[in-house]
């Protein structure tokens, strides 16, 4: 199946395509000074080129099988993307990343496409873990998997460098059976 999902009426996640990077390109321009402070590729990303060969990338992941990612939309507008680092079916897991224009924030959007992303790749896959990891920085998408029942393993010292400074990141997971008893069953 391929990822596309309508939320509600003005928000969706479908797959990227190479027709998007220049908006892609945009969103990442536009939040630049905000997201380089949580994401490694913000301050190599600085032209639509390097936007398209990023969607080339998961777009042969998904090929691949080994993940994708997804365009948020709100109202058509690209806002956020979504995705899977990897799917390893051999080990059953899996690795969620994201993240969302400065201005869409603290509107519950990641939460609710962080929450159908979550139930898709249980319902889909033969998967039993489901990792986030973000900055010890970012206070705004910790809240996310703990809002979400995941449980904090720990911290990786040194993880990411970000704005040429190494920082460390949360480790975060829900498991399929605490998936089960959080009976998300009939949303969506």
């Amino acid at each position: 199946m391929v990822f596309g999902y309508q939320l509600n009426d003005n928000l969706k996640l479908k797959i990227l395509e190479e027709r998007e990077a220049e908006r892609l390109f945009n969103l990442v321009d536009n939040n630049r000074q905000y997201l380089s402070q949580f994401l490694p590729f913000v301050e190599q990303t600085t032209q639509v080129e390097h936007s398209k060969k990023f969607i080339q990338s998961a777009l042969q992941k998904f090929i691949k099988g080994d993940g994708f990612h997804c365009g948020i939309w709100y109202k058509n507008e690209l806002i956020g993307v979504i995705g899977l680092h990897y799917l390893d079916l051999v080990n059953k897991r899996t690795s969620i990343g994201y993240y969302l224009a400065e201005q869409f924030q603290k509107k519950g959007i990641m939460t609710k496409c962080t929450k159908a992303l979550i139930k898709y790749i249980y319902e889909e896959f033969d998967i039993n873990r489901i990792e986030i990891c973000m900055s010890t920085q970012n206070p705004k998408s910790r809240a996310i998997p703990e809002r979400l029942g995941f449980t904090q393993e720990g911290i990786l010292r040194s993880d990411e460098r970000l704005q040429g400074e190494f920082s460390d990141s949360y480790v975060y997971s829900l498991l399929r059976y605490e998936y089960e008893q959080l009976n998300w069953k009939d949303e969506f």
